[in-house]
């Protein structure tokens, strides 16, 4: 089987509310940055730390490049292929997980769509919401929200897929995110609908 190589460009992403993890694997792989991950997400973090001009104190570098590299290494696993991108306002902010993925195109537009936003879902607590979304770099594609029962949390997961079909590359694009902080992923959903129209595909 041939490779695919159609990638995700991040090039037009507003990085200041994103941490940007990259894959450990696939065509865009290997990064660096994977060779001493917790480094770093500590230089991540002192950046972070410098650009919103706020005093970290003795121990607030070590502390949020801690919980960056804690996510990464828990969002992308060995053998992931999916960008991360962290959304993290204050340096004290949990943050906040959204994963990017790319794949070869393997079915009609409207039914891919469909299933990659799991706009069907049976184990939604109500029917996601679904809407159709313009990216002016991947087109029209569709975004939804829903509801579902975690099993080991009396509290709803709220989650948020975005996908696309991109023709002319022969690419399915899907974004997604999920939390049971409801209220931090209403405060991030511009940054979201922004993030996800800036996504864009390339090939090397």
């Amino acid at each position: 089987m041939s490779e695919f190589w159609p990638i995700i460009d991040i090039e037009y992403i507003d990085a200041y509310p994103w941490i940007i993890i990259p894959p450990r694997a696939g065509p865009s792989a290997p990064f660096d940055e994977w060779d001493d991950i917790r480094m770093w997400c500590r230089d991540r973090a002192e950046d972070l730390w410098a650009d919103r001009e706020l005093d970290p104190g003795p121990n607030g570098v070590d502390f949020v490049g801690g919980t960056l590299a804690r996510c990464a290494e828990a969002f992308c696993p060995p053998g992931s292929k999916h960008w991360l991108f962290l959304h993290v306002d204050n340096p004290t902010d949990m943050p906040l997980p959204v994963c990017a993925a790319i794949g070869p195109a393997k079915g009609p537009r409207e039914e891919t769509l469909r299933a990659l936003t799991e706009a069907d879902d049976p184990n939604a607590i109500e029917r996601p919401v679904v809407k159709s979304f313009k990216s002016e770099r991947l087109g029209k594609g569709m975004t939804t929200f829903r509801y579902v029962q975690q099993d080991d949390s009396p509290h709803l997961l709220a989650c948020v897929r975005y996908a696309w079909q991109v023709k002319e590359h022969g690419a399915d694009v899907v974004m997604w995110t999920a939390t049971d902080d409801v209220a931090r992923l209403m405060s991030a959903g511009d940054d979201l609908d922004e993030l996800a129209r800036s996504l864009a595909v390339w090939i090397p």
